[in-house]
């Protein structure tokens, strides 16, 4: 396994993480050593999304890039330049979709075998806070800076519902099972039931709320502006245990379940992540397994498994088959030259016209990976053309 965090100085930190063998009957507890893997520069802006799958890892940055990283050759697989402001969150479905959101409004629908946009969607007047893919793949929530919470249908690619909410939510999540949902604004959360799409409870952090993270179907972790993380019940709204992580705020968490461990991964602003095992009491606090020092200023994190974590494997695709899907295979034809590609060209899911925003300014080949080397070389030829015709 490998955890990745992004920071303010541009960077994304790869550790590799070597759990020791077990202790055996002495009840020592396990240690596991994290080992300095990679650094890389990509990004031009502070990194403010990270996400993974059982093959890439991609990054969003205030920058308005995603970039590409896959995993199993460590190589930079490109960029996605198609959103126009800060990414703001990336969420994978599997290993064949992946789903962006950016200050520019978007959600945006990708094809994670060809990096292609299958749909952009016109999400929210302002910003794109944050979204949440439900595990069944037919559902998405968003929040944004419009004041709403909006519920998708990811099957037809279409708004399902609209909620007027007081104040700008920053984070929406959904439980593993899907049955209940949370929304942040602020220090507070509303809990929510998907069978009555109403608030069932609230609770309330001590200070404003950075990440949530569910245990379980009713048991969340909450971290915020502070150096503490907490446990809540979401059905009793009680917190069971708290405990100090960091020296500092902690800016990100994410949780993983591997054979014998709950795993919770903690990043700070002072410079730390750290991995903790939950016990099966989550009233009892989590024991340290390891912590690695990054020196930087923290701001998102992932953790990469090095197998297949995934059942379910795409988006459930449309009934109907998109009436411009031919004019769309003809245009990536013509750029498959500018495309950073290893996989063979499979079929396309049933999808629709990428920019459905009316944007006619921006090429289609900006939705697509394109290496750094392979664009100067076009650009020298461009000029060389131009001096020709003069």
């Amino acid at each position: 396994m490998e955890l990745v965090a992004g920071c303010y100085e541009q960077v994304l930190f790869g550790f590799a993480i070597h759990p020791e063998p077990d202790a055996g009957g002495d009840h020592k507890e396990q240690k596991w050593t994290p080992v300095a893997d990679f650094t890389h520069h990509a990004h031009t802006a502070s990194l403010s999304a990270v996400a993974v799958n059982s093959r890439f890892v991609v990054t969003g940055s205030k920058d308005e890039t995603i970039h590409i990283y896959d995993m199993k050759k460590k190589i930079d697989h490109g960029a996605l330049v198609h959103h126009n402001g800060t990414i703001t969150c990336l969420k994978f479905y599997g290993n064949r979709h992946l789903i962006s959101g950016a200050e520019d409004g978007l959600i945006c629908v990708w094809d994670a075998k060809k990096w292609e946009c299958l749909k952009s969607i016109k999400a929210h007047k302002g910003h794109v806070t944050f979204l949440s893919i439900h595990p069944s793949g037919k559902l998405a929530l968003s929040v944004g800076t419009d004041k709403t919470l909006r519920t998708w249908n990811l099957v037809e690619g279409r708004s399902a519902f609209i909620k007027n909410i007081k104040q700008n939510a920053h984070i929406v999540e959904w439980s593993p099972r899907g049955e209940k949902y949370v929304v942040v604004i602020l220090n507070k959360i509303d809990v929510y039931q998907l069978d009555t799409a109403s608030v069932s409870g609230t609770i309330t952090n001590e200070k404003r709320i950075s990440s949530v993270t569910f245990l379980s179907e009713s048991v969340l972790a909450v971290a915020g502006d502070e150096e503490v993380v907490r446990v809540f019940d979401c059905d009793s709204l009680m917190c069971l245990c708290e405990f100090k992580a960091h020296e500092n705020r902690v800016k990100d968490m994410f949780s993983f379940e591997v054979p014998e461990h709950h795993v919770i991964v903690t990043a700070s602003s002072d410079g730390f992540i750290k991995m903790w095992k939950l016990k099966q009491d989550k009233r009892v606090p989590p024991s340290l397994l390891c912590e690695v020092k990054t020196d930087a200023r923290l701001t998102c994190l992932g953790v990469w498994l090095d197998r297949v974590t995934d059942t379910q494997e795409s988006l459930p695709s449309a009934a109907e088959p998109s009436p411009v899907r031919k004019e769309q295979s003809k245009s990536n034809k013509k750029e498959a030259g500018d495309v950073v590609q290893e996989e063979e060209r499979q079929s396309l899911p049933s999808s629709k016209n990428c920019n459905l925003t009316g944007d006619t300014k921006k090429p289609t080949k900006r939705n697509t990976p394109v290496s750094t080397k392979k664009r100067k070389m076009v650009e020298m030829l461009e000029k060389k053309k131009r001096k020709k015709k003069i």
